[in-house]
């Protein structure tokens, strides 16, 4: 991936644009070494493009500047059902010569306009997603999910869950490596599971701990150890079935996925930078055996330990 192109118009949210910008935009960096894109912001009309927020833009490129770009991102803008005909056919133009297509939050429905999420799982903003279901009942709907990615279309939630998805994109093709690093930049999480809530859905009660971050402190410092609910909700000071609760209201999952999604993260940098072997590094995650690591690896990341490492490795591959 070496070309990236944002499309804009009229109505433009700053903040899903600014979250494609951050990621993908970013000018070179001694300290981290990250790649830097060919990174363009187009739009079907060139010149001043009315913004959402009391600014304009100024576009210089127009359409024709994605026609090779790797990747094409759609920014969300105010009138998301008014469809301009010229950027549903850039849509279905890119996909059908093989690049990557990313619509961040209300610009799913221009990407379902175009017909391409037909048979396919995407997400929108949790707002819209009942619309959405009903306005295109070929496309298989999930509102309550940060980001989802089918083939090469990738589509995601909200505000910031679109770093989420772009962060998971860049994990994707360069590696745990360059994500975390692109998070660190940023200040956000180095990653999000797709399938976390998009939201709180209730509010919290009032509890000696207000937080659970010292809990997931301490959790990430012990991922090679057993960590089942009793443990954890001991640890926090109430039952499991409370824990438990409070816990999904907070993080948005579960104890279980949270901890095998951080195993799994660990898994990929240690796969990544260190020479230890398949079985050494899932007894250091927590998975136990290597058996268990690939068993999670595969259906996480569709791809095994090992040919995950050939790809990202940045040490020669233990025997």
């Amino acid at each position: 991936m070496k070309t990236v192109a944002v499309i804009v118009q009229d109505g433009a949210e700053p903040f899903g644009l600014g979250s494609l910008v951050e990621v993908w935009g970013e000018p070179y960096h001694a300290d981290d070494d990250n790649p830097v894109f060919d990174f363009r912001v187009c739009t079907p009309r060139p010149g001043r493009v009315r913004g959402r927020a009391g600014f304009d833009l100024h576009v210089e490129h127009g359409l024709d500047a994605i026609e090779d770009a790797d990747l094409v991102c759609f920014s969300p803008k105010h009138e998301f059902l008014d469809f301009d005909p010229a950027v549903i056919a850039a849509a279905q133009a890119t996909y059908e010569r093989g690049a990557i297509v990313y619509a961040h939050c209300s610009a799913s429905f221009l990407l379902a306009e175009a017909g391409l999420l037909d048979g396919r799982e995407c997400t929108t903003h949790w707002r819209y997603g009942e619309l959405m279901a009903r306005r295109y009942p070929r496309a298989i709907v999930r509102p309550d999910v940060l980001y989802v990615q089918d083939g090469t279309i990738l589509t995601g939630a909200g505000s910031a869950a679109g770093i989420d998805a772009s962060l998971h994109l860049m994990r994707q093709t360069f590696g745990a490596k360059v994500a975390t690093t692109t998070a660190r930049r940023i200040v956000v999480p180095p990653h999000r599971d797709g399938g976390q809530a998009q939201f709180v859905r209730t509010p919290m009660k009032t509890t000696d701990v207000e937080t659970l971050a010292p809990l997931l402190d301490w959790m990430t410092a012990h991922l090679d150890e057993p960590l089942p609910v009793e443990r954890l909700a001991r640890h926090a000071h109430t039952s499991a079935r409370t824990f438990a609760r409070r816990f999904r209201d907070e993080t948005g999952t579960t104890p279980l996925q949270w901890v095998t999604n951080q195993r799994l993260a660990l898994a990929e940098e240690m796969l990544e930078g260190s020479g230890l072997s398949v079985e050494q590094i899932a007894t250091r995650v927590g998975f136990g055996n290597a058996a268990t690591l690939r068993h999670h690896f595969s259906a996480a990341r569709g791809t095994t330990p090992l040919q995950y490492r050939r790809t990202f490795a940045s040490v020669d591959e233990a025997v």
